[in-house]
Order: C-alpha cells, then structure tokens, then sequence
C-alpha cells in the first residue's frame, strides 16, 4: 500500500491542493492520499488560524466527491505544537511496516528540511515528495544532502502541477467581497459564504 500525506493549515483549503495532491497519486500509483489539517502552528501566523473545525467542515466538502482523498484530524487532536515526524510516526503504527508514505512538500519546504525536528528519522520513516511552487527553485540536492545524508535516495521531485493559488489571497478577495469560486471547490465556496469566513479581514 502506497499512501500519500498532505499537510497544511487549510485555512482554505483550494483547488491547488487538491490539484496537487491528484497529480501526486497518479504520478506515483498511491492508493489514496491523506489531508492532515495543523493544529496549533509552530510559527505564529501573521492572521488568525480559523477554528479547526471550520477548517475540517471545508476539507470534507472539498473530497466529498474524491474516494481516494481522506481527512486525518492527527495534529489537530495532539495537545502543543505538532511536528511531521511525530505525525508521519503516528501513520506508519496505523498502517503498519508494509504501508510506503510519501509526504508530499512543496521545493521551499525541501529547502529547508535540515531545520526541521529528527529529519533523520523522516526520511527513514517516509519518502518525501517535493512538488514546484512558484517563485521558487528546485533546491541543490547535494547541498541537502550534505546536511542530511541519505536525503537523495529518499526524495522524489515532480516538475508539475506548476499552480499558482494561495490560501491568503483567497482571504483576502473574500474580504474585499471578491468571487473565489475559480479558485476553491463550489461548496467550500457556499461555506464561506455562510459562515461569514475571512470577512473581516
């Protein structure tokens, strides 16, 4: 079983997501991929993270029609700040030894893996999955592989989807009363609407 992790605030979640996270699964076989909405972020946002189950009701709407996409409420469930090792350890004990994870992470995030808690331990427990994001260069490999040896046998870098769409600048349009249907699912848009989200932005 090859299974596929998304992580992020969701706060949208939007149709580069989803995009991204389609292209993942079929390029690569997966047998479905997880979506693992944070729970308290380690950085302190510069807005306000939406209530995790605001957050929750817009991914469920936004897979409703995506049997192989599923929710994990993994780090919003964990007390404190969550770390992807912790979480990627969680879903190896779920699905066991003969489960492959691929954590999926956009170049900037390659970028900076050394920084991240036990990188070490990721990569043994998972391949990494590194996806384009505008704006940004694909990272040196040999200089990741300087700082976290092994690194280079454990990733795997997608050329496309190259998507440009923020979950801030939805906010942002959706505070100025702008249309985001082109950009998130109909009903997450709905749910926006009447949950009166990101108006007070």
């Amino acid at each position: 079983m090859k299974i596929g992790v998304l992580g992020g605030t969701f706060d949208p979640v939007h149709l580069g997501h989803l995009i991204m996270a389609e292209e993942v699964r079929v390029s690569l076989g997966l047998s479905e991929i997880i979506l693992v909405p944070a729970g308290q972020p380690l950085l302190k946002p510069a807005h306000p993270i939406t209530p995790a189950e605001h957050r929750l009701q817009m991914l469920h709407l936004a897979i409703a029609d995506r049997p192989h996409f599923r929710v994990s409420t993994l780090e919003i469930e964990r007390p404190g700040p969550s770390y992807t090792v912790d979480t990627i350890a969680e879903l190896r004990g779920q699905y066991g030894s003969e489960a492959e994870i691929f954590f999926i992470l956009g170049w900037d995030s390659l970028a900076q893996i050394a920084e991240w808690r036990e990188p070490l331990r990721i990569i043994e427990m998972c391949y990494l999955v590194a996806v384009p994001r505008p704006g940004y260069q694909r990272p040196d490999l040999e200089a990741l592989e300087a700082s976290v040896p092994g690194v280079s046998q454990r990733v795997v870098f997608l050329e496309k989807p190259q998507i440009d769409i923020s979950a801030s600048a939805i906010r942002e349009l959706v505070a100025r009363g702008k249309p985001i249907n082109h950009l998130v699912p109909e009903p997450v848009a709905e749910y926006i609407i009447k949950h009166k989200l990101y108006s007070t932005q």
